[in-house]
């Protein structure tokens, strides 16, 4: 038995934001339900940098593709939202009204529905702009803290549209919750550029206390003497972070620093900081010395964070994610590989694979005959084109 079980959720949504959200929930159990357009969502088609967002997001869904220009479809669509807990879309602003989908439609013939829409902004000046998860990098400062000064540059995921779609998910949960008390659902809205500006609400934070403008991180003086990346005998890279005295103990103990150690200028982790520019070179000849094997055993032994520069592709073979975390899913064209599941736990236990992200309106028959339409009636409306099915 899952959490969510025995929720029902309508998904309109496309690309990443929306599809983020009902990944989460359909995860945690609820039965989403992918409602597309004739030729599919988008993003079944995409390639390059796009070609994992449909298999990564649309895992165990349901689909069903429909045309909701023909009245048909669109009554096929209110009698599926009837049936549901929640409904999720992510569309352009207005567009889903025009169609008369809207909240306050939907609401007067299902007050317990609880409505959730996934936008580039909530309410305020720049409710109507259209925006992409890189548009509010840049405006929201999450990209000018990630490049160079004079360079500004996004996040190598796409962070706020999964991060937004968290949050909505989140949203949808507290108005089932609160729906438990008051009977009625309501309009839960998530946005991208208040998400960016959550992210980087941390540096608007130091600059009020601290009164200084935060750098990018990529030249900021951090918070830790030591917290960077050295280069290994063997030519490879690591990340070594000591954050703490203790751990500066620890560190030249180990490493046979015993000059360091009795360094009066680095005793504490704030003169550490302070002497970085002549304190790096140093470790970086001690830890020159060792491969980046024999330095990760060492760490680890030791205690102290360190961290190898992987790429994505280091991930599918990373024999912690393979204990458990990994789920193995399929493309399109069918080709299986591997990608993380939700980065969750449950009484020790990670959330399963139950279905693979679903072909176009694979389970049509089913969720009409579910709504109470005869054989027939599902024949002639796939003869129509009102439905697809594979």
């Amino acid at each position: 038995m899952l959490p969510l079980e025995g929720l029902r959720v309508v998904e309109f949504a496309h690309m990443v934001m929306g599809p983020s959200c009902g990944l989460v929930l359909a995860d945690l159990g609820a039965e989403v339900i992918k409602v597309e357009p004739l030729e599919g969502d988008n993003t079944r088609r995409l390639m390059g940098a796009g070609a994992g967002f449909y298999p990564m997001f649309n895992r165990n869904k349901k689909s069903l593709a429909l045309d909701l220009k023909k009245p048909e479809g669109k009554e096929i669509a209110l009698k599926l939202i009837d049936s549901a807990d929640a409904m999720t879309e992510n569309f352009r602003p207005g567009a889903l009204e025009k169609m008369g989908f809207g909240f306050e439609e939907l609401s007067k013939r299902h007050p317990r529905l609880v409505y959730c829409t996934m936008k580039g902004f909530l309410s305020g000046p720049y409710e109507n702009r259209p925006a992409l998860d890189e548009v509010v990098q840049m405006m929201g400062g999450l990209a000018y803290m990630t490049g160079l000064p004079d360079r500004p540059l996004r996040v190598g995921s796409s962070v706020n549209d999964i991060m937004g779609g968290m949050f909505a998910a989140i949203g949808i949960l507290a108005a089932l919750r609160e729906r438990e008390t008051t009977g009625k659902g309501q309009l839960v809205r998530s946005a991208l550029f208040e998400n960016t500006a959550f992210l980087v609400a941390q540096h608007m934070a130091q600059l009020a206390i601290t009164g200084e403008e935060p750098p990018p991180m990529a030249v900021k003086r951090p918070a830790w003497g030591v917290y960077d990346i050295f280069k290994t005998k063997d030519g490879d890279r690591l990340f070594v972070g000591v954050v703490t005295d203790t751990q500066w103990e620890v560190f030249c103990r180990e490493f046979g620093a015993a000059d360091l150690a009795a360094d009066a200028r680095l005793k504490t982790n704030g003169e550490r900081v302070c002497a970085r520019e002549w304190l790096l070179p140093k470790l970086q000849e001690i830890l020159q010395r060792h491969t980046k094997a024999e330095l990760s055993r060492k760490l680890e032994a030791m205690g102290l964070p360190f961290a190898p520069i992987a790429r994505p592709r280091d991930l599918i073979d990373d024999p912690h994610l393979n204990s458990g975390g990994m789920i193995e899913t399929r493309d399109p064209r069918g080709a299986s590989f591997k990608v993380p599941g939700l980065p969750l736990e449950l009484s020790g236990k990670r959330l399963a694979l139950r279905s693979q992200p679903p072909a176009l309106s694979a389970d049509a028959r089913e969720l009409l005959a579910s709504l109470g339409y005869a054989p027939a009636s599902i024949a002639d409306l796939i003869a129509g084109r009102v439905v697809a099915v594979t």
